[in-house]
């Protein structure tokens, strides 16, 4: 009998396998899911690791320890770290906490009490922003202190070069120079930095609405929840007439439109020459989340003022190192202001750089090859009888919006979200490739999209009339697809189909 190319991995497993620093975490049923989601003790007893704007890493649990006891921190304070000092004084002045201690480390610290809400809100506030310590940092501080015996072993980049390596990737895929591309160390901290530049760059001009186009991914919408009073949500991006007749209005006092191009997780996409036109007519900044489109299968040069970009998705392509990235686009307006969109950047720690170096090199390959077998496990499921709908770039509603911007024919982005008709204990739970968040990987993830990104809207009716309204479906799993042979990605799949006969 053929060896099955993809095995199952246990709950709790580091995805990728073995990897300190991997950014996922296995999560194969999903009873998992909900025992995370619901707090478990036993499930989260196995996680011990995960996305680590969600999930404190292990590392930093460790650090937090030593800190409290290296500086004699009463047990009354939560010792809270931060990626920087300037880190430090944003969440302080957020939450009137005057809890700093003076200390001397590459890092920052604050103390915040325990048994109080203000917990919950700092660690929330700190995950919105990105201002996450690095869990590299942390393994080399925590390895010099002798708390742990060895560093892990990966391949880097050559520090004086890596910074350069990056940035210049970028720009040349985005058609940049150079000293418009800054790195960030989350993809969330990309965004609050140009939500921040945005807000103090328009305010004088009476310009204070914000307007979110698309259901946005949930972060994306706390950040600009916590920095502007006043915005405007439109959930549907396929009416822009709505969007039209808002800006009648209220044109000359939008600060700019914020959306995904594609959306995330159900892959639609605005006509993206009306929005600009729009934009244009009211001097409005266009700032698109290119993580998905990527600049080698979406050409969005001509449409956006500003990109931001998870690198920890595509351009890593091995899930092991959390980093971000603003780009300014030189055609329009705001790309000479790069001081004040980039001064609100946390700093990047220099072993994150050099990892990323090294895997952003075979960044177009990846997005190609995974381009491929998109289109080939699109044509698949669309003939599956399990199958109930499949979400994808170029379904029949946006092939058109999508030709104007597509690079070349073939090019798909590399996420296929699907329901199924028959219960996820049938589906997600039967299928052997790697599960849990993120995305952009080599190897094939899986990821019930909205029980981890909205659980608390599928727990209520109310909640549940929500989803149904912006046709959210409860069920829905994302597919990253991988860069594995596509027949055996497309063999995988067939299991279900197998099982059930």
């Amino acid at each position: 009998m053929e060896k099955a190319f993809f095995n199952p991995i246990a709950v709790g497993e580091t995805l990728p396998s073995k990897n300190i620093h991997a950014v996922s975490v296995s999560m194969p049923k999903i009873s998992d899911v909900i025992g995370y989601e619901e707090f478990d003790e036993d499930t989260l007893k196995v996680i011990k690791s995960g996305y680590p704007r969600f999930i404190l890493h292990p590392y930093l649990k460790k650090l937090s320890s030593f800190i409290q006891k290296k500086y004699q921190v009463s047990d009354a304070y939560e010792v809270v770290l931060l990626s920087s000092k300037k880190a430090v004084d944003l969440v302080s002045d957020k939450y009137y906490i005057y809890n700093k201690i003076d200390i001397d480390e590459p890092f920052g610290v604050i103390l915040v009490q325990n048994g109080t809400t203000q917990l919950q809100k700092v660690l929330s506030y700190i995950q919105h922003v990105g201002c996450n310590l690095s869990s590299r940092l942390a393994e080399e501080y925590l390895f010099k202190e002798g708390l742990i015996d060895t560093l892990h072993k990966e391949e880097l980049e050559e520090k004086d070069v890596s910074e350069k390596i990056v940035k210049t990737t970028l720009a040349k895929a985005y058609k940049q120079p150079i000293e418009n591309v800054e790195l960030t160390p989350s993809g969330m901290n990309a965004i609050y930095s140009v939500v921040r530049g945005l807000h103090s760059i328009q305010a004088h001009n009476g310009r204070d609405i914000l307007i979110q186009f698309g259901w946005l991914y949930l972060d994306t919408m706390n950040i600009v929840n916590h920095h502007f009073q006043r915005q405007k949500v439109f959930p549907d991006i396929s009416n822009l007439d709505l969007l039209e007749k808002y800006l009648k209005d209220y044109g000359l006092r939008i600060t700019a439109i914020i959306t995904e191009v594609p959306t995330n997780p159900l892959l639609k996409c605005v006509d993206i020459k009306r929005l600009r036109t729009l934009c244009d007519k009211y001097n409005i900044p266009l700032v698109i989340d290119s993580t998905f489109a990527t600049p080698f299968n979406l050409d969005l040069t001509n449409y956006a003022d500003i990109f931001v970009e998870s690198l920890t998705k595509f351009a890593s392509g091995n899930a092991d190192v959390l980093m971000g990235a603003i780009i300014l686009n030189k055609k329009h307006r705001l790309s000479h202001m790069n001081k004040e969109f980039f001064k609100h950047c946390e700093n990047v720690f220099i072993k994150d750089i050099q990892r990323m170096a090294f895997e952003i090199k075979n960044y177009e390959n990846r997005v190609k090859k995974i381009s491929s077998n998109t289109k080939k496990l699109v044509k698949y499921l669309e003939t599956c009888p399990y199958v109930d709908k499949v979400y994808y770039c170029l379904d029949e509603d946006n092939k058109n919006n999508y030709s104007q911007t597509m690079i070349d024919d073939n090019s798909y982005v590399g996420i296929v979200s699907v329901t199924f008709n028959k219960p996820l204990e049938e589906t997600y739970d039967k299928l052997n490739f790697a599960k849990g968040p993120s995305l952009g990987t080599e190897f094939t993830l899986l990821m019930l999209y909205t029980y981890l990104a909205h659980y608390d809207l599928i727990k209520t009716k109310k909640g549940k009339e929500f989803l149904e309204k912006i046709e959210l479906p409860i069920d829905l799993i994302r597919i990253s697809v991988g860069t594995e042979p596509i027949e055996k990605i497309i063999k995988e799949f067939e299991r279900i189909r197998i099982n059930n006969i």
